[in-house]
């Protein structure tokens, strides 16, 4: 089973930047897709980047282009960099496997406001 703490959100003007980490417990995590999801209030959580165990990533269209998701499998850590960020990007985000299990974490609030 995987644990999973989530840091890095805060509040930000449009166009600037953030990073999100996400620290996973578990012996397997090497072996397991991870993805970051977002949620707003009144709305499904989504999928907004994945990255495969080989290292593989895939994004949302709406994230396309300035997200980025990276992995450490050292350190049993992913990341989401952040860019160009915009108000509709407002959200807690979330790490978890992709497919996601039901073993959320509390998420980091990220903010999007002049």
């Amino acid at each position: 089973q995987v644990h999973l703490v989530e840091s890095g959100g805060g509040l930000v003007q449009p166009g600037g930047s953030l990073r999100l980490s996400c620290a996973a417990s578990g012996t397997f995590f090497v072996i397991y897709a991870m993805g970051w999801y977002r949620q707003v209030p009144g709305k499904q959580r989504e999928l907004v980047a994945m990255i495969a165990a080989g290292g593989d990533t895939n994004y949302a269209d709406s994230v396309k282009g300035r997200f980025t998701i990276s992995r450490d499998n050292a350190k049993k850590a992913i990341y989401l960099q952040m860019n160009s960020l915009k108000p509709e990007d407002t959200a807690v985000y979330y790490c978890n496997k992709a497919p996601p299990n039901s073993a959320w974490g509390q998420g980091t609030q990220v903010t999007v406001s002049s």
